[in-house]
């Protein structure tokens, strides 16, 4: 591979990684390079709002001497940036809150170390929803993100900065979160690739709320954005593993992906009875469907295996508010201990019947969201506010649903971009899969990333 400075905003996490290897390209001029594009490109996006340039520099300059060295790891050198809401000693984690500017930051959260471990060099942190709860990201502290395709559109949340700072070439990975779509949903907004991994399977400690150490939940997780389903793969293997309390006594060994995609069993969804979905994202799920099913991939559009998506709604906004609200001034009150628990147990029957579902498929193909990315909105109301969808009202809130999906049982969701529509505008879908079979949804991702345009 030879890389050269006018296509390093294109290239992959992978493909970058390599040419550092063979010193086609060094780490401070790989550094150099993507900070004056943050620079020159930022300026109409507001995606990287905390930057480090001078400390990214020291780094990119000591990873150089481990290269000259003969030093080998999965990102030596590689520039990257993490979303703002992950503990970065020495930088603030304000979740868009201006009380938490001056709360100290002294240790690295788990997979920002891991990452530096790695070798990457970390140039700062992208912008967030405030309080990671909306799909616009838009905060008191760093104002709005907006769209590379379009500016007056939503990037999406609450990981928009991380998917708009890779849609527009200035970094080519990213480390976001997700338990409402956070990940799945800027990435479909934003045209990139994300992977919400399965739950548990990615430590999140460091990525808490300012000033306070939570237990970890049952819904959120950590995960990867990038240019293309290699570098999600790459990342997951850096970051994924026990926490060091664990380690002690637990190794990760993950499956290998399922079928080839000849072999391929697919579930096709383009319709949840809790929430509208657009034309447009509807032709999104039909033409991956045709093009796996061309492939040789068993396609089905229906199946009695799924479970009741209404049912699993209604859980997953019941378990997501709990989560969401400890702790805070303004929060509903609170359900009992018993009622908490047995959300829990439905939790356990709804991961029951996914597994017996993924015996007869290995993945299923659903949107990330019901439309592309909205217009902004001033200030979202959760209660109220609506989005016109083929020309009719549809609830803001209830685009939950898409994200619910994955997120209530705890599996593994890749988002895949599609391409786009006649008005410019960004397409894609999440592949949902069996727990821990995180690899089957990467490993489809990555041949459609190579086939969904062919004829």
């Amino acid at each position: 591979m030879t890389t050269s400075i006018s296509d390093l905003e294109s290239a992959s996490a992978s493909q970058l990684v390599q040419a550092l290897s063979a010193r086609e390209i060094g780490a401070l001029e790989l550094c150099d390079a993507t900070i004056a594009r943050i620079e020159q490109r930022d300026v109409g996006i507001n995606a990287v709002v905390v930057r480090e340039f001078e400390r990214a520099r020291e780094q990119a300059r000591a990873a150089d001497m481990a290269l000259d060295r003969g030093e080998r790891r999965p990102l030596l050198g590689l520039p990257m940036t993490v979303k703002e809401s992950f503990n970065v000693a020495g930088l603030p984690t304000t979740w868009g809150f201006e009380f938490a500017r001056q709360l100290p930051v002294v240790e690295d959260a788990v997979a920002v170390a891991r990452l530096k471990a790695a070798g990457a060099v970390i140039l700062g942190k992208t912008n967030v929803a405030l309080a990671l709860g909306d799909y616009e990201s838009n905060n008191p502290v760093y104002g709005r993100t907006l769209n590379p395709s379009d500016p007056t559109r939503s990037p999406g949340g609450s990981s928009g900065g991380a998917a708009a700072a890779v849609a527009s070439g200035m970094v080519p990975l990213e480390l976001g979160s997700d338990i409402g779509g956070s990940i799945r949903v800027p990435a479909h907004f934003c045209g990139v690739y994300g992977h919400k991994p399965t739950h548990g399977l990615l430590p999140t400690r460091g990525h808490q709320f300012p000033g306070y150490e939570a237990a970890p939940d049952v819904l959120s997780v950590i995960g990867p954005l990038a240019r293309s389903a290699d570098d999600l793969e790459l990342a997951l293997d850096v970051l994924a593993g026990p926490d060091a309390d664990e380690a002690l006594a637990y190794r990760l060994s993950l499956p290998p992906a399922r079928s080839q995609i000849r072999d391929l069993r697919v579930l096709a969804l383009s319709e949840h009875p809790s929430v509208r979905t657009s034309a447009e994202v509807q032709r999104a799920i039909e033409k991956v469907a045709v093009r796996l099913a061309k492939a040789g991939a068993q396609v089905d559009r229906a199946s009695t295996l799924l479970p009741d998506l209404g049912e699993l709604q209604g859980d997953y906004v019941k378990l997501l508010l709990t989560t969401v609200t400890r702790g805070a001034p303004d929060a509903p009150p609170p359900i009992s201990a018993h009622e908490w628990l047995l959300l829990l147990d439905r939790r356990l029957q709804f991961r029951k019947q996914w597994a017996r579902l993924f015996a007869a498929f290995d993945v299923v193909i659903a949107p990330s969201f019901g439309t592309v990315a909205f217009e902004h909105m001033v200030a979202p109301d959760w209660e109220r506010s609506t989005l016109s969808i083929d020309g009719q009202p549809s609830l803001y809130r209830d685009q939950l649903a898409w994200s619910g999906l994955a997120t209530v049982a705890g599996l593994p969701a890749t988002a895949v971009p599609t391409g786009q529509t006649s008005a410019g505008l960004p397409l894609g879908v999440q592949i949902i899969g069996p727990l821990l079979e995180d690899r089957t949804t990467i490993a489809v991702a990555r041949w459609l990333q190579a086939h969904l345009d062919q004829a």
